[in-house]
């Protein structure tokens, strides 16, 4: 089964354990985030066994996390309470959570969501984001893979600098866009860290 609309294709993965996406840890720029960013509400889309989301917690973020996969999800809980924190986790698809959390969030943060989404959706991605995201709250991502075409098929498909900014286009601003110094080795060149302002 190649269904990324089924939750079950998600869980396969985790039960084979080989999400691809899956860095064992913290990412090191979302780390290094958490001390520049003001605290407030932060959702993590697509969020896996959620290092990230427990790191912000750790640091006073108020955090909800969404995953498709109860496999990711049930870890992700596992996790938070091993590290004594509290997580709203949220077993769901990210186009039909949303509607629950309108103007909610401070920011959102994306890293492999928008590329394991079949690319007809990512119009919707922007709609879910501009929804749940308040005023001049912050969509902060790590835009992946660039090294790869979406005629390659995925997940995770093909993304392009030019595409993202065109989606976001309406609405949105870039306050920040660079090849970040901190992304992972492996992923050097292949990502580019672009935050945009909802207006």
């Amino acid at each position: 089964m190649n269904d990324v609309n089924n939750p079950k294709f998600w869980d396969n993965i985790y039960l084979n354990d080989n999400p691809a996406w899956d860095l064992n840890g913290v990412t090191p720029i979302f780390k290094s985030l958490t001390k520049k960013l003001k605290k407030g509400k932060v959702c993590f889309v697509g969020c896996g066994r959620g290092y990230d989301a427990v790191y912000f917690a750790k640091k006073g973020f108020d955090v909800t996390a969404v995953d498709f996969s109860s496999l990711a999800i049930k870890d992700l809980k596992s996790l938070s309470k091993k590290k004594s924190v509290f997580i709203n986790c949220i077993q769901e698809d990210i186009f039909t959570f949303f509607e629950r959390f309108s103007n909610y969030f401070d920011y959102i943060i994306e890293q492999t969501c928008f590329c394991a989404i079949h690319p007809s959706r990512r119009n919707e991605y922007e709609m879910m984001a501009r929804t749940i995201l308040k005023p001049k709250g912050s969509l902060i991502g790590l835009w992946f893979p660039l090294d790869k075409k979406i005629d390659d098929g995925g997940p995770p498909w093909g993304v392009t600098v030019d595409e993202v900014k065109n989606i976001f286009s309406v609405d949105w601003v870039i306050v920040k866009e660079k090849f970040h110094k901190l992304s992972i080795d492996s992923r050097k060149g292949r990502e580019k860290f672009i935050t945009f302002l909802r207006l």
